[in-house]
């Protein structure tokens, strides 16, 4: 049985490389992933399919900063923190727009599984826990 697993994601992880293109996740090369896919139907398919949806979205994530907030941001504050995380992580990042009514203030950013926090909820359960 381990052996299986261990075939399981052996193929995803090829199925993932051939999604890349110069290192980016190409769409098409993910749609054509897919169309083999179906048409060839691997052994344990579904075990295949998650572990391959598993990377792909750890992949997308890792070029997005979500960019939580409980009041307005600007375009401009999307672009700076894009433009920072960019710089950051040596690889295009893009931020996009997260309503979160529960911060007070402040922001929080996720890239990934990093997270970056100055929001006045943070400081004020950073303090909480420091008490």
């Amino acid at each position: 049985m381990a052996s299986g697993k261990k075939q399981i994601q052996l193929l995803a992880r090829q199925f993932f490389k051939l999604s890349l293109v110069n290192g980016s996740l190409s769409p098409e090369r993910v749609a054509g992933v897919l169309e083999y896919v179906e048409k060839h139907r691997p052994a344990h398919l579904l075990a295949v399919l998650k572990a391959y949806q598993r990377l792909v979205s750890a992949e997308f994530a890792r070029g997005q900063a979500v960019v939580e907030h409980a009041g307005a941001v600007s375009d401009a504050t999307l672009a700076a923190i894009g433009e920072a995380m960019t710089r950051k992580y040596g690889r295009k990042v893009s931020a996009v727009s997260k309503q979160n009514d529960s911060l007070l203030a402040g922001l929080r950013v996720r890239v990934g599984d990093d997270s970056y926090e100055s929001s006045i909820a943070g400081q004020l359960a950073t303090l909480a826990g420091a008490l």
